[in-house]
C-alpha cells in the first residue's frame, strides 16, 4: 500500500487557471458575455439572514441539544450559503462598487457572530494570484498541522473540526497580507453591533445556535469537505484543483464549480454552469467530484492522503519532496 505523502509535492509547472483562461478565452471570446455582476445576490443574502435570526429566536428557551442539533442539520447549510456570498462579496460579483460589494459581505457575516468576511476577502484574493505558494496562500496547512495530524483518521477528524483555528493561525505566516483596514473595521463594528443586539434581544443562550452553525460549516460536517474538494490530491496526483457537480450546488450558489470559477474569477456563481457548457473541451476531461460525504469519508479513512497531499510551487517548492506514488 502506498504511504501517504510527507511533504508537499512540488511543481515547476505555473498555475493551471491562469494558462486555461487565456487558452479558453483564445477559443471562446463569447465567454466575455459570462462576466457581469448578479444583484439578486444581495436579496438571498437578506433571506438566509432572516432564516438564521428566525431559527435563533424560535430556539430561544429550548434545551441546547435542540440548538444544536438544529445548527448541524439546518444552520451549516444556511452558514455555508453565507460564506459563498461572502466570496462571492469578495470578487465583487454583486454590485459595481467595492463599498457596496463590501456591504454585502458584511451583512452575509453576521450570522456567523465571529467577523471574518473582509479578512477573507484580503486573504483569499492572494490565493487566488498565489495559488500554491506556502508564503502567500493561507489554503496551504502549515507544517505543524501536517506533521501534527499526519494521515490517521482520527487525526483527520480533529483537524477539521478545528477547521477554523488552524485557519486563522496560517494567516500569520503570509506577511504580504496587511491584516488590517477599514473593511475591517466595519466588519468588526456591524458585527459587535449586531452581537449585542442579538445579546439584549434573546441572551446569550442565542449564540450557541449561531456559533455552531457558523462551526460545523467550516469543519466536520460533510458542507465543511468543501475545503477538501477544492485543492486536495484526492482524485490526482496533478490535478490541483477539482470541482465538485453535486446536487449541493443548487443550495450553495455553485460554489462546487471551482475549476471554472479560478479560471475566471469575474463570473458570477449563476453564470458558472454556463461557462463550462461554452468550454466543454476545457472542463469535461477533468476529475470532479459529485458527492461532499464521499470526500469526507475519503479523505478522513483513506491513509495515502495526508494534509500534504497537496501542490506547491515558487520558493517553497524547493523544500518540498516528490511523492512517490
Amino acid at each position: 500500500m502506498a504511504l501517504a505523502p510527507t511533504a508537499y509535492t512540488p511543481t515547476a509547472e505555473p498555475v493551471s487557471h491562469h494558462v486555461r483562461a487565456r487558452q479558453l478565452l483564445r477559443a471562446h471570446p463569447e465567454v466575455k458575455r459570462l462576466m457581469t455582476r448578479n444583484a439578486n445576490t444581495a436579496l438571498i443574502t437578506a433571506g438566509c439572514v432572516a432564516v438564521q435570526v428566525l431559527a435563533t429566536y424560535l430556539l430561544h428557551g429550548h434545551t441546547w441539544y435542540w440548538s444544536l442539533l438544529a445548527a448541524y442539520v439546518l444552520g451549516a447549510f444556511v452558514c455555508h450559503t453565507l460564506f459563498v456570498i461572502v466570496h462571492e462579496a469578495t470578487h465583487n460579483l454583486v454590485f459595481k462598487g467595492q463599498w457596496a460589494n463590501a456591504a454585502v459581505g458584511i451583512a452575509a457575516n453576521l450570522p456567523m457572530v465571529i467577523p471574518t468576511a473582509m479578512s477573507f476577502r484580503k486573504y483569499h484574493l492572494k490565493h487566488h494570484s498565489a495559488l500554491g505558494d506556502f508564503d502567500h496562500d493561507a489554503d496551504l496547512p502549515d507544517h505543524y498541522e501536517a506533521k501534527l495530524i499526519r494521515h490517521y483518521a482520527v487525526g483527520k477528524a480533529i483537524w477539521l473540526f478545528f477547521f477554523p483555528v488552524f485557519q486563522v493561525v496560517r494567516t500569520f505566516r503570509c506577511r504580504s497580507v496587511v491584516p488590517f483596514d477599514k473593511y475591517i473595521a466595519a466588519n468588526w463594528i456591524a458585527q459587535i453591533a449586531f452581537n449585542v443586539g442579538m445579546y439584549l434581544w434573546l441572551g446569550p443562550a442565542a449564540f450557541l445556535y449561531l456559533f455552531f452553525s457558523f462551526w460545523f460549516s467550516v469543519s466536520l460536517h460533510p458542507v465543511g469537505a468543501r475545503w477538501i474538494q477544492e485543492h486536495y490530491l484526492v482524485l490526482s496526483p496533478d490535478q490541483e484543483t477539482t470541482s465538485y457537480y453535486g446536487r449541493l450546488n443548487s443550495v450553495h450558489l455553485n460554489i462546487g464549480y471551482h475549476n471554472e470559477h479560478h479560471d475566471l474569477p469575474g463570473v458570477p456563481w449563476n453564470k458558472l454552469p454556463e461557462l463550462r457548457k461554452l468550454a466543454p473541451e476545457f472542463y469535461e476531461p477533468l476529475l470532479h467530484h459529485t458527492s461532499y460525504t464521499k470526500v469526507l469519508l475519503r479523505f478522513l479513512f483513506d491513509q495515502e492522503l495526508s494534509l500534504y497531499s497537496r501542490l506547491v510551487r515558487g520558493e517553497s517548492a524547493s523544500s518540498a519532496v516528490p511523492m512517490a506514488r
